[in-house]
């Protein structure tokens, strides 16, 4: 599965948003919660008032269901998947049997 998403969560969403747009040039769309950054064809999430901030990778499944359910089977953890976000598609947080964070996607 590739990487289709990468989510930043931050404590001040301003700060960086400011810094991510001069470091890399990514222009940004703001939205009701948070927004996301256009990388080149690759979207980059950004929400504020995050108490650990984290940079989160979501790999794209075919189906969002089976692939939560392996992952809980194999030891992991995975939220019940979100309902479609239009333009965005299905998501489910994650974590490996040490902990790790990462997500799933469901494009269509």
């Amino acid at each position: 599965m590739k990487p289709t998403y990468f989510e930043l969560g931050v404590p001040d969403e301003a700060q960086a948003q400011s810094f991510f747009a001069a470091l890399f040039g990514w222009d940004y769309t703001a939205m009701d919660e948070g927004g996301w950054f256009d990388a080149g064809g690759l979207r980059v999430g950004l929400h504020g008032k995050d108490d650990r901030p984290a940079l989160v990778v979501y790999f794209e499944v075919p189906d969002i269901e089976a692939a939560v359910a392996k992952v809980r089977a194999l030891g992991g953890t995975a939220h019940a998947p979100t309902a479609a976000v239009p333009d965005f598609g299905r998501f489910s947080n994650c974590t490996d049997p040490q902990g790790v964070h990462f997500g799933l996607r469901q494009v269509s």
